[in-house]
């Protein structure tokens, strides 16, 4: 039982060495640069992989320098049109922690991927190209859209820590003031909309000043890398505090010829954690139930935590399916039919109230029909204004009514239960990411 805890613990140490971040910010603010100038000032690169960039015909730089962006940008028309289109992700370490990153796109068109980059994202770096903004005459400064569309997804999907890395400092020579500047604007805009752990940073991807070596032209700037704020940061996973969610994946049988008859319920913990003896409720039925064992691959558990995937037996028989929850019997989810969400549109088709949509929450797919758009979020005011319908990349709190009652809770809560994605039950293309509200 003590090595078991032990292991447990040992467990959720190691995985707090794991930081999971994004960059995001406007079309050339040098987010696939920055990538590739941590992944080359720490080592996280193969010397094929070098040799490969250094001989791109689309490099986008002088002379025998390397352009770093290429590192991830991956596909050809990334690299033919010198912009980023797809989600890249890559892995590299240092030895203080491990990262896995996500380099999102920059353009409008393709703010659905980066949502899909931010959904699990522990930290996000907005980058704010300093020759892009505009200075005004009073001492104020204009932020680009897309550093406000990107901040303000950062906002509703809870990511947790925001790193503002105003980037190509030596184009203004390093100059201290117009970086203060900057750093007021984004504060302001921010407080608008509640971020509150922000972090900045004076940076240049291109010559590597404050990404993994301090920078020797700016000694006005007192602060960490941007590599060993990255390092500090701290990750803490809440889902390990709230209580337990775990959505049925699978029904479990075999020897069902045989008198001890197996029956157990795949899954992963998405939230709070099981033992052996806990009392259950199974939603949305509300079936009462208590755990007999917890079965893994490599043998049993008397407790798991989220993230694990197990499979869990019950004592009683209870009509369990794929789909149903199984939630502590103390803090049970909260069972839907109308939802309220804030949803970003993905499609390219606007919304069309008059039809239906699949609805995936957790492992549970039903039909889902949107009876009302609440407002639209104007990304550069804040304000949310009425409208009667969403085109790509919207951002609005609309109304659901679902056939099947979801066990849900809201997005600030628990994230895995509080998120959706609505489908086209015609072409099956996702069309909607959403975030529950109660």
């Amino acid at each position: 039982m003590n090595a078991m805890n032990e292991n447990l613990s040992q467990h959720a140490a190691n995985s707090q060495t794991l930081l999971r971040f994004i960059t995001a910010g406007s079309v050339d603010d040098g987010k696939s640069t920055l990538i590739g100038r941590l992944l080359f000032d720490s080592k996280g690169i193969f010397a094929d992989q070098l040799a490969a960039v250094s001989r791109a015909k689309h490099k986008r730089t002088v002379g025998d320098t390397i352009d770093l962006s290429l590192l991830t940008d991956g596909l050809e028309a990334e690299r033919e049109q010198g912009i980023t289109i797809d989600v890249a992700y890559r892995y590299f370490a240092t030895p203080k922690r491990k990262f896995i990153i996500a380099d999102t796109p920059g353009h409008e068109q393709y703010t659905r991927n980066m949502v899909t980059g931010a959904s699990t994202a522990d930290a996000v770096i907005i980058l704010v190209d300093v020759s892009k903004v505009k200075l005004r005459e009073d001492g104020g400064v204009d932020l680009l859209i897309q550093t406000k569309r990107h901040s303000t997804i950062a906002h509703l999907l809870q990511i947790e820590h925001v790193v503002v890395a105003v980037n190509k400092m030596d184009l203004v020579n390093y100059d201290q003031d117009v970086y203060e500047r900057i750093v007021k604007a984004y504060r302001e805009f921010a407080q608008t909309l509640g971020l509150k752990d922000i972090t900045a940073i004076p940076l240049s991807a291109l010559t590597g000043d404050n990404v993994v070596e301090p920078s020797a032209n700016m000694a006005w700037y007192q602060g960490p890398t941007l590599i060993e704020l990255l390092e500090s940061l701290s990750v803490y996973d809440e889902s390990h505090a709230s209580p337990l969610r775990f959505p049925v994946q699978l029904v479990a049988r075999h020897n069902g010829h045989e008198a001890n008859d197996f029956r157990g319920y795949m899954g992963r913990i998405e939230a709070g954690k099981v033992s052996v003896g806990d009392k259950l409720v199974v939603q949305p039925s509300g079936q009462s139930a208590t755990v007999k064992e917890i079965v893994t691959f490599d043998g049993p558990l008397q407790t798991a935590v989220a993230g694990q995937s197990v499979t869990i037996v019950l004592n009683e028989y209870v009509d369990v399916s794929r789909g149903d929850v199984l939630a502590s019997s103390d803090k049970p989810a909260t069972l839907l039919k109308q939802v309220e969400a804030d949803v970003c549109w993905l499609s390219e088709e606007p919304l069309d109230l008059r039809r239906k949509y699949w609805i995936k929450h957790g492992t549970k797919q039903t039909m889902a029909r949107i009876t009302k758009i609440d407002s639209i979020l104007d990304i550069n005011t804040q304000q949310r204004h009425d409208a009667d319908a969403l085109k790509l990349n919207d951002v609005a709190r609309i109304g659901l009514t679902v056939q099947q009652p979801l066990a849900a809770d809201a997005y600030t809560d628990i994230r895995a239960t509080g998120a959706f994605i609505l489908i086209d039950e015609v072409t099956h293309q996702t069309v909607a990411a959403g975030m529950i509200r109660l």
